[in-house]
């Protein structure tokens, strides 16, 4: 099953990803959006309200209120009334990495569309400017390129396998506390079967029926 788990995540980097999207949020609502993201993994994103009327300014209700917490609650980014923002950090926590977007409430209501793009672990990494800042040959680019991808996967690789182990952990703790409440559960049953037939029997003594 790990190894399972491991060919696809390698087919995953393998073949191009579309990380960029479109959603709409009306006004008055929040909408949320999560990544699982590896501990010590780096991760980019950049988020922008689409404007109406296009060659205009964004109207002033254009506006959003972007937060990205992590698994543990922390605060990574927060945007308070803009129409665009970018953040960038290092997971300090694996988990489920969250990026709420909240519109202020508006009468009549209406809908702003948002466009969101975030990226982690390799595909966070922006080659194109690397290789125009340092101007290095296309070989030395490619090879950091897949450089950086086996360690991707050598250390999701690791990470699943400590998932692994700590799902078999928990299913070894299961079992135990599974075992012993049915052997108390079969111990009390015992007993009171035992306490039925004792009183039974002094019922029977009293009434000379033994």
């Amino acid at each position: 099953m790990w190894r399972f788990k491991s060919l696809i995540l390698i087919l995953g980097l393998t073949f191009p990803i579309v990380h960029s999207m479109r959603f709409d949020l009306v006004s008055g609502a929040t909408k949320c959006i999560t990544e699982d993201i590896k501990s010590n993994a780096m991760t980019v994103g950049k988020y922008s309200v689409v404007n109406p009327n296009e060659g205009y300014p964004m109207p002033d209700n254009h506006k959003i209120t972007v937060r990205v917490t992590s698994p543990y609650g922390n605060n990574y980014h927060y945007g308070d009334h803009v129409d665009s923002g970018t953040f960038a950090f290092t997971a300090a926590e694996a988990g489920d990495y969250m990026a709420c977007f909240w519109a202020p409430d508006h009468k009549p209501e209406m809908t702003l569309s948002i466009e969101f793009d975030w990226r982690s672990g390799v595909t966070a990494k922006d080659w194109s400017k690397v290789a125009k800042k340092g101007q290095i040959e296309i070989m030395e680019l490619e090879l950091k390129k897949l450089f950086d991808t086996v360690t991707s996967i050598h250390d999701e690789m690791f990470y699943l396998r400590e998932r692994e182990d700590e799902m078999q952990a928990l299913n070894r703790a299961t079992n135990s506390k599974m075992a012993t409440f049915s052997f108390l559960s079969l111990l009390v049953c015992l007993s009171v079967a035992g306490l039925q037939l004792w009183h039974l029997k002094a019922f029977f003594e009293r009434k000379k029926l033994l």
